[in-house]
């Protein structure tokens, strides 16, 4: 289960208490520190060369940030699962088109967005050809699960704020507060510059505060 600190629902919220550590929440992605990135240079090496122990590390010590990817994207869980193994998949088979291991992050990066944005078509695809009431079942159906694995309605009112961000400022904010990465990291793996995702950030955070201030005041 990945889970989302309670250090950011109390952020978000400006709700200071003790953390719960009981607390069940949704989405807790791994913080790499910037170095970790840079170290996995030999990994990447054996990898291209076809070093599968060294594959198995690399999904152990970064799949938490690529299920992040994935959330940011979709904005919901329910396939997370199935993506990221498609994406594995994907990196394993695909390897060989990376010519410079320096830049691997944003390759496995581009590799997951584009595989969840495959995801969201197909989620659309297969939505539009359901008949209303397999629709509105299916919703209930997920609504139910979301209760089952949230025993703080405050956070389950924050994961349902950051789901309703915009993707172009979901994406950044999965990065930064749930995987811990830096303002350079994000600007280098998004192509953008890091004045570009300090206000995409900025925004973001707004955004999340007024529509919680919203939420929690009903």
């Amino acid at each position: 289960m990945y889970r989302l600190s309670v250090r950011i629902i109390e952020f978000l919220t400006g709700i200071d208490r003790e953390p719960d550590r009981r607390a069940s929440l949704l989405v807790m992605m791994a913080m790499p520190a910037t170095e970790d990135f840079e170290s996995e240079l030999p990994v990447i090496d054996a990898i291209r060369g076809g070093d599968r122990y060294a594959f198995k590390e690399l999904v152990e010590r970064h799949d938490a940030w690529v299920r992040g990817v994935v959330y940011g994207v979709l904005g919901k869980r329910d396939c997370i699962d199935d993506v990221c193994q498609q994406v594995w998949t994907q990196a394993w088979r695909r390897i060989g088109e990376l010519r410079d291991s320096a830049v691997w992050r944003s390759w496995l990066y581009r590799l997951t967005k584009n595989a969840a944005i495959d995801a969201g078509r197909e989620i659309t695809r297969r939505r539009n050809r359901l008949p209303s009431t397999s629709i509105e079942f299916a919703s209930a159906q997920a609504a139910t699960n979301e209760d089952d694995d949230t025993t703080s309605e405050r956070h389950g009112k924050a994961l349902d704020a950051i789901r309703g961000l915009p993707a172009l400022y979901r994406e950044p904010f999965v990065l930064k507060h749930m995987n811990g990465w830096s303002y350079k990291q994000i600007a280098e793996t998004l192509g953008l510059p890091v004045d570009t995702v300090e206000t995409r950030l900025v925004r973001a955070r707004r955004f999340l505060r007024e529509a919680l201030r919203n939420e929690l005041s009903r």
